[in-house]
């Protein structure tokens, strides 16, 4: 199952990706709404990590986006350190999840 992660900070997308991707997960991140929607769109995606620092508004559109285009599981994501501890303890057990209910 495909996930995006949607992260205002580049660098913090970046390490979420780099965990993700290293424990076997395919997974993209952008940081700007036009870019998740444009990826949404194709609705290749089972799962959304939306980061902390993303607009209530824009968090609130994103989702309702992501609901009419087969995203199984929105995940709200505020990192903590270490990221890759974080990641694997509280976004990879709900990605699994999503995947195991396809």
């Amino acid at each position: 199952m495909r996930t995006l992660v949607l992260g205002r900070t580049p660098a913090r997308v970046t390490e979420v990706l780099a965990t993700l991707r290293a424990d076997g997960f395919d997974a993209e991140g952008v940081s700007t709404d036009e870019e998740a929607l444009k990826l949404l769109e194709t609705e290749e995606f089972g799962a959304l990590i939306i980061g902390g620092g993303v607009e209530p508004e824009s968090r609130a559109a994103i989702k309702a986006f992501a609901a009419e285009r087969r995203v199984r599981r929105v995940i709200d994501g505020a990192l903590t350190a270490p990221f890759d501890a974080y990641v694997r303890r509280e976004f990879e057990p709900l990605i699994q999840e999503a995947a195991d209910e396809a």
